[in-house]
C-alpha cells in the first residue's frame, strides 16, 4: 500500500511538472513574437488591414471578425472575445487558404483603431506582429 501511494505522488509530480514546462514554453512563445513591417507582407494583408478598420465588409462573412480563441496560447494571453480573427485571401485560391490576421482589441477595445495586429500564413503555427 505504501509503495503505490509513493508511485501516485511520484505520478502527480510528474504530472504538475510536465504541466509547468509546458506552460512555460507557451508563454515563452508568445513573448518571443517577432515582428514584421506591413510593407514586407503579401498586398493582400494591406486590404484585408483597411477592412478591418473600416469594420467591413469582409470577403467571409461568416468566419471573418469572428472570436479567435488562442487555445494553442500562441499570441500573448488575453481574456476570451480579446481577439478577432480575419481571413487574407490567397490569390487562386479555391478557399480561405491559410493566411489570417489577428487582431487584438487593445486599450480602447477596438480592433479597428488598436494597432495590434498579428500575421499568420501557416493557420496558427506562427504569428508575426505587424508594423505599420
Amino acid at each position: 500500500m505504501l509503495r503505490l501511494a509513493n508511485s501516485f505522488r511520484l505520478f502527480l509530480l510528474v504530472v504538475v511538472l510536465g504541466l509547468s514546462i509546458t506552460g512555460l514554453a507557451q508563454a515563452r512563445q508568445s513573448r518571443d513574437l517577432t515582428s514584421v513591417a506591413l510593407a514586407e507582407l503579401p498586398s493582400e494583408v494591406s486590404q484585408t488591414l483597411r477592412l478591418i478598420r473600416r469594420h467591413g465588409p469582409f470577403p467571409y462573412p461568416r468566419n471573418d471578425d469572428g472570436i479567435f480563441g488562442n487555445f494553442e496560447r500562441r499570441l500573448p494571453p488575453q481574456p476570451r472575445g480579446y481577439y478577432r480573427e480575419y481571413t487574407v485571401p490567397t490569390p487562386g485560391s479555391r478557399t480561405r487558404g491559410a493566411r489570417r490576421i489577428i487582431a487584438g482589441q487593445g486599450r480602447n477595445g477596438d480592433v479597428a483603431t488598436s494597432g495590434e495586429y498579428y500575421y499568420t500564413d501557416d493557420h496558427y503555427r506562427n504569428f508575426r506582429r505587424i508594423r505599420d
